[in-house]
């Protein structure tokens, strides 16, 4: 792949001939050295470009290794422009939501294999052309990836070999596919659809990266794991194996105890307490001696190696995270000191203040963070900044994005300005809160009230009536709010959005409920009129109303910060909830290859063993078949997710162990197995690490430099105080090792 022209100039800095590094002492022209013609106002531009783009590589913790000539940045930025990022997010979305609509297709009202209906199949063609588009649409993705980064560094990048190697495969694959008009047995590409995901996502690369990195010492505990189930399982089969055994102990035996392989499953779901106390009853109604072996059990597996592992797993991801957010720094850092090094070249010793405001102008950052910097950049007047003055004004970026509210609306009269001054207290906000507590005390008292009614027979005159008044009063509060702060004043505050949006509501409900069944009297029980009946509408507004006493938390402060930390953890989330799917799709994928087809209805006694079937033909308690678990099959993608949840939450777990070992085999709870230690071993303990993590970060006073609320805070600004920040000797070598652009300083 030849390289263009243009990147064959010194594109950094002016020419020195102590440089050491290049020939860079052969007088070539700078970025901007005397401008007199078309060609060097050309070189200018594109430096100015270059600059906007190593800005914007640093502002999105993107790598400045790719080309910079002007064509190729050009594409570089539309490729990485608004449109074409959704344009590909849109096309993953698609690809991976193809499987609810493949055969099998998840088109049922349920997934109960006794009530479900005919399920309709997509004809051959119809997915497989959406598709093949997506395919298209990956095709071009890595093409220009490839291209931009260049061919040395192509054939470095993990990522993108393997990116080929996944589209070749399922192209090929789909091609059989239509070639056997859709009969194909196994769909291989299906298993390898979540890759398009994963490569799309630096953060989500690195969050497997570090995962992979904590595996070593996660095996180590793992180990200790084996070994203790290994060896309570031998003790086990020994102790409840005896030579005269009473009912109590055959019972024990027969049920959790029968071989190796039953007492290991027994055991490994005590590690997670589902089946506990139900694997010791027997046992212990005999003898209460034999609580020992489960106690004993359970303290050593359940709340040491396992609270060990949880530990483990959250001091060495949080080690690996911090080197993760340490490159993603030294990134930001390295592609603002190559923006400065552009820019310098103006002078050699330092930015002008105007030539950076142009640069900004033309990068793409987000309207805060670009008003901030350049409020910053104007400060310095005609003053050349320095290289740690240049880095210093990208530090307002670090900080948390501080909402300002609009001012408020001023009143000439004296009357208006004390109704502003009590609406805008916070007293007022006491005043809506009690009320809305009152509310929805009023709704739990008529649910306690009419909990034996039926719906029908209910009297709901009072409650619509009270329901009426406290709607005209949420009403009254958005208006005095509206004349307090002014219509952007209020919406400039979540809260208000929350709460306007709610009672917005409440008030066409309201209406509805009035104009379609009249004003509520005595014996107020009309007839279902439109598509919703009076208690329908009852229901809805009820609902809402209880979802409009969350406006308290703001006003608590405790609650309020554990409310921020969750949803500044969602926001933090997107790798982490990015790599959940992955798995959740693989295993998914893998469940419907192994086990669809595998739970029959009812009837089919063949698989019921003879410990489950009772002499008067019913199934044991707590089976599958008794607690009607139907539903959790795999006879679909949707149905797979579902029972993969339900298997992830643990509570019960065993059921489906033995369920499927009954009706796919023993080789079955190597699936559900796996897929425990995957979600609820490691992904749930990295989950509650960075949540410990964000939480310790929110609750300690000195890491706020701002207020908790209005604040946004990012991964990287949690642990920024931990981060160690880049030496000058570093940034400057790795410039010089540009693979598209030459340093000459």
């Amino acid at each position: 792949m030849a390289e263009p022209p243009a990147e064959s100039k010194p594109l950094l800095g002016p020419a020195r001939s102590d440089s050491g590094g290049g020939d860079c002492s052969q007088a070539l022209p700078t970025c901007r050295s005397v401008q007199v013609g078309p060609a060097d106002t050309a070189k200018w531009d594109l430096c100015i470009d270059q600059a906007v783009v190593f800005i914007e590589d640093a502002m999105q913790y993107r790598s400045i290794s790719h080309r910079m000539d002007s064509g190729s940045m050009r594409l570089y930025r539309w490729y990485y422009s608004n449109a074409c990022q959704r344009a590909l997010n849109l096309t993953i979305f698609l690809i991976l939501a193809l499987a609810f609509i493949e055969t099998p297709s998840s088109f049922t009202r349920t997934a109960d294999v006794r009530f479900r209906s005919l399920r309709w199949e997509p004809p051959c063609g119809l997915t497989e052309a959406v598709e093949g588009l997506c395919l298209l649409v990956f095709m071009a993705d890595v093409t220009v990836k490839c291209y931009l980064v260049g061919r040395a560094q192509f054939q470095k990048n993990v990522w993108l070999l393997a990116y080929i190697t996944v589209l070749a495969v399922s192209v090929v694959d789909w091609t059989v596919s239509l070639g056997l008009l859709c009969q194909e047995p196994l769909r291989v590409r299906r298993l390898l659809r979540p890759f398009f995901l994963l490569q799309n996502s630096s953060m989500m690369k690195k969050t497997l990266k570090c995962i992979r990195w904590s595996l070593p010492e996660m095996a180590s505990v793992g180990l200790l794991l084996l070994i203790h189930l290994c060896l309570f399982t031998v003790l086990g089969v020994l102790l409840f194996t005896v030579g005269q055994e009473d009912e109590q102990q055959r019972k024990e035996r027969l049920t959790y105890f029968r071989d190796l392989l039953e007492a290991f499953t027994s055991l490994l779901v005590l590690l997670t307490t589902a089946n506990n106390p139900d694997v010791m009853m027997p046992a212990y109604s005999k003898n209460r001696a034999y609580a020992i072996f489960f106690i004993v059990f359970t303290l050593i597996g359940s709340l040491f190696l396992m609270n060990l592992l949880t530990a483990i797993i959250y001091n060495q991801f949080r080690g690996y995270l911090m080197k993760s957010l340490q490159t993603s720094l030294f990134r930001r850092r390295l592609g603002i000191r190559a923006a400065y090094e552009v820019l310098c070249s103006t002078t050699g010793v330092g930015v002008m203040p105007q030539d950076f405001l142009q640069v900004l102008q033309k990068a793409q950052l987000g309207s805060s963070h670009k008003q901030a910097i350049m409020e910053k950049v104007r400060s310095f007047d005609e003053t050349l900044l320095s290289a740690d003055e240049f880095q210093k004004v990208f530090r307002e970026v670090d900080r948390g994005v501080i909402i300002e509210h609009p001012p408020r609306p001023w009143y000439p009269s004296p009357f208006l300005q004390s109704a502003q001054f009590l609406v805008g207290h916070h007293y007022f906000d006491y005043l809506g809160n009690l009320i809305a507590l009152g509310n929805l005390v009023s709704i739990c008292v008529f649910l306690v009230l009419d909990e034996d009614v039926e719906p029908r027979d209910r009297d709901d005159f009072v409650l619509e009536i009270l329901n009426c008044a406290f709607v005209l009063y949420y009403l009254l509060e958005l208006l005095l709010k509206v004349f307090a702060l002014g219509l952007r004043g209020y919406l400039s505050y979540p809260s208000n959005l929350f709460d306007g949006f709610l009672t917005s509501a409440l008030l066409v409900l309201e209406v509805a409920t009035l104009a379609v069944y009249q004003f509520p009297h005595r014996g107020w029980k009309p007839e279902a009129r439109g598509l919703l009946s009076m208690w329908d509408m009852t229901r809805l507004v009820n609902m809402l109303i209880v979802l409009r006493f969350l406006r308290i938390i703001p006003s608590m402060k405790l609650v309020a910060v554990a409310a921020s930390t969750i949803l500044v953890l969602i926001r933090n989330l997107r790798a982490f909830g990015g790599i959940l799917v992955v798995v959740y799709y693989v295993f998914a994928i893998l469940g419907i290859n192994l086990f669809r087809g595998a739970i029959v209805a009812p009837g089919n006694s063949r698989v019921l063993s003879p410990s489950l079937a009772l002499t008067n033909g019913s199934v044991h308690c707590g089976s599958f078949e008794q607690l009607e678990y139907w539903a959790n099959n795999f006879d679909d993608f949707a149905a797979a997710l579902i029972t993969l949840w339900n298997v992830m939450v643990v509570n019960n777990w065993q059921v489906f162990l033995d369920a499927y070992r009954r009706y796919a085999g023993r080789l079955s709870q190597i699936y559900f197995v796996s897929w425990w230690l995957v979600s609820s071993v490691i992904w749930v303990n990295l989950f509650l690490a960075l949540l410990l993590e964000n939480f310790l970060h929110r609750w300690d006073p000195r890491s706020h430099e701002q207020p908790l609320s209005g604040t946004h805070v990012s991964a990287e600004l949690m642990f920024r105080e931990i981060l160690e920040e880049p030496k000058e000797e570093e940034l400057m070598e790795r410039l010089r090792h540009h693979p598209h652009v030459q340093l000459c300083r």
